[in-house]
Parts: C-alpha cells; sequence; structure tokens
C-alpha cells in the first residue's frame, strides 16, 4: 500500500504559479511503484483524482474505493440548511483573514458533521484533523488550482472496474445522495453507507475504513 503527499496538502510544496495536474502527479506516483493496475482509493478530492484517472487511464485501474468522493463535472450541489448555515460562517472567517476560525469550522462541518453538535469527535482524530488542515489553509491554494479538466460525471459508464462507493451517515445529504447516485452510475458500483461517521471515516474509524477497503477487492 502506498500513499502519497498530494501537492499542498502535506509536506510537497503546494506549487502555486506553477502548472500541474493531481491527474498526472498521482501517474507518476504509479510510474514509480507498479506497471500492473492498481486499486486507487480516494476520499473526497482524492476520490475525484482516482475516478478521474479511471476515466483517462482505465489500464491503470484494478479497481476504485472512493469514501464521500468528488466527481468532476458534477452538478452543483443543492446545499441542505445545516451545512449552508456553516457555508456562510465559512465565508465570513474568509473574507476576515481568519484561519484559526476557518479550521474550527471545517472541522465541525467535515469531522463532527453539519447537523452535528460541534466536538462530537474528540482526540486523537479531532487533533490530527486541525493540524492538517492548518497545512493546507496555511498553503492557502485555491481549490481550482490544479484541475484535471476531466468531466468524468459524463463519462462514469466507460469505468468498468469494480467500485465500492461509501459515505457517512452524518455528512452532508447532498454527499449522501451524491454517492448513492454515483454507485448506481458506475456499471460496477455499489453504495455503503458508514453509520455514526460523516465526511472522514479514515479519521474516526481506521479500522472499519481498513475492512471496507478489503472487502472492496473481495467485491471484484
Amino acid at each position: 500500500m502506498v500513499a502519497y503527499d498530494r501537492r499542498g496538502f502535506g509536506e510537497t510544496a503546494p506549487s502555486v504559479g506553477e502548472e500541474f495536474s493531481p491527474v498526472e502527479d498521482l501517474l507518476e506516483v504509479l510510474d514509480l511503484v507498479t506497471n500492473a493496475p492498481a486499486w486507487l482509493v480516494g476520499s473526497s478530492a482524492g476520490g475525484g483524482v482516482a475516478l478521474d484517472i479511471a476515466v483517462t487511464a482505465p489500464e491503470r485501474v484494478a479497481g476504485l474505493g472512493l469514501l464521500a468522493s468528488a466527481v468532476s463535472g458534477a452538478p452543483a450541489p443543492e446545499l441542505g440548511a445545516d451545512t449552508a448555515r456553516l457555508g456562510r460562517l465559512l465565508e465570513e472567517a474568509m473574507e476576515a483573514g481568519d484561519l484559526d476560525e476557518l479550521n474550527r469550522l471545517e472541522t465541525w462541518l467535515w469531522l463532527d458533521g453539519p447537523a452535528q453538535p460541534e466536538g462530537r469527535v474528540g482526540d486523537p482524530a479531532r487533533s490530527l484533523f486541525l493540524d492538517m488542515n492548518r497545512i493546507i489553509l496555511a498553503n492557502g491554494v485555491p481549490e481550482e488550482v490544479g484541475a484535471s479538466g476531466v468531466d468524468a460525471w459524463s463519462q462514469l459508464d466507460c469505468v468498468q472496474v469494480a467500485a465500492t462507493v461509501a459515505s457517512g451517515a452524518l455528512d452532508g445529504p447532498f454527499v449522501a445522495e451524491r454517492s448513492s447516485e454515483l454507485a448506481e452510475r458506475l456499471p460496477r458500483g455499489r453504495h455503503r453507507v458508514l453509520h455514526g461517521m460523516a465526511h472522514l471515516p479514515q479519521l474516526e474509524d481506521p479500522a472499519a475504513v481498513a475492512a471496507l477497503v478489503v472487502d472492496a477487492v473481495d467485491f471484484a
């Protein structure tokens, strides 16, 4: 198993002002570690990168494990009331340049879940997310930087590998809806609901996510 450091998400420089593609970056990682098709497991935006590769370089993909996955080209979601409320608070913090408040609110949104009380998830997961997200916020890389330009949503029928799509029951409603529809649109897709967890189940219950990945491979 290989976990790599995406630009701007950890110790790798964010490459602001330099053209790059997360898809090309991941393909270079795959070139270094294997000549065979590989299983790609991605969470949120990382799931979107995995799907883009499944569309553009299907010969490199043996199967997919997608956690609350983004999907390039997907329609803009309709946000629930709780997500929208936190979104407004996030916009205010962003306009004020208050990175600590941004970090607090994003932890509430993504780790606790938008409809859950702040602090639902405690340490060590909470401290880990705060530390990791602080790096991302400090790097200040806009979401559109490094966009792949792929429209995976309109090409999902071309993805012929087995795909397990999971979403947390406490995540924003639009994530659950998109995950369910994604699984339906993928020819060999299936949807799994992770009860008692929100957008980042790998932090809340790593063992459960590891078991999900093993089950995804067995499903194939």
